[in-house]
């Protein structure tokens, strides 16, 4: 039995408000391939929509695509075949397939991508870096950890890999932690958090996918370590999470994650 897209809309606008997303992103429902309804029977999740899901989403009979990031993101002024994304969103209306993204609205909601990058820390007291507008205290951007045990810089790395399935990461570690000084508070930012980081000095620790080489230079001469995972991994994990919450709110259409959505970056 299929489900109006009219209904799944607003379900996933309560999983992410889009109220909470940023100013400058592109979040909501991004393509929209007919006017009538548009039952859905199946849904799959990715990170990045690329030529390459939208297939897999075809061959798979999917009739919604919940894309992390906007395919559509910058201001459009044509769609022909010349890009990738503009052939995906072609592609995608041909195929009557919708297009949503939640992305910093899902970074920002309670228990979004956020506090389960966070989970990989251990137990501890949390608050966004950044707190909404409107007051409610557990949603916002980034999210801020006081541990509830002081832990070394080895054993935080220990277990943000286990956390991700990362074999490597980055790190740059602050002469006091290469000491042995314990860690107790830990700022958090999935995909890039430099910008969010930059005017804070109470964090011993920043964990995140990427930051600018100059920005990591200055925290760790400030006396803080820092943990690079690489942009997409500290989103990719979340999905599966992501799915389950969807099938339980809408038990009659079939959630699955990507098989084709994959980093571009690999260690080598």
């Amino acid at each position: 039995m299929s489900t109006p897209l009219s209904e799944i809309v607003p379900v996933l606008e309560a999983l992410a408000p889009l109220r909470y997303a940023e100013s400058w992103d592109n979040v909501g429902l991004l393509v929209e391939p007919r006017r009538e309804e548009h039952p859905v029977n199946r849904v799959i999740l990715t990170i990045d929509l690329g030529e390459d899901v939208l297939e897999e989403a075809a061959e798979r009979g999917a009739e919604l695509v919940v894309a992390y990031h906007p395919p559509i993101f910058s201001g459009v002024k044509r769609l022909t075949l010349a890009t990738a994304s503009e052939r995906v969103v072609l592609a995608a209306v041909r195929a009557g397939i919708a297009v949503y993204s939640p992305h910093t609205a899902l970074d920002a909601a309670p228990g979004g991508v956020n506090d389960w990058l966070a989970d990989a820390l251990g137990p501890g007291v949390r608050a966004p870096l950044v707190p909404a507008t409107d007051g409610r205290p557990d949603t916002g951007m980034g999210r801020s950890v006081k541990l509830d045990a002081l832990t070394s810089l080895d054993a935080l790395v220990a277990r943000v890999k286990t956390h991700l399935g990362l074999t490597h990461l980055r790190v740059a570690s602050a002469a006091e932690h290469d000491a042995g000084r314990a860690i107790e508070r830990v700022a958090v930012c999935a995909g890039a958090g430099g910008s969010l980081f930059a005017p804070l000095t109470e964090p011993e620790l920043y964990l995140t996918g990427e930051m600018r080489h100059h920005d990591v230079r200055a925290k760790v001469s400030a006396g803080a370590s820092v943990i690079l995972c690489d942009h997409t991994n500290t989103e990719r994990g979340f999905l599966p999470r992501f799915a389950r919450r969807l099938a339980e709110r809408v038990p009659s259409i079939d959630v699955t994650v990507a098989a084709r959505d994959r980093d571009p970056l690999r260690v080598v």
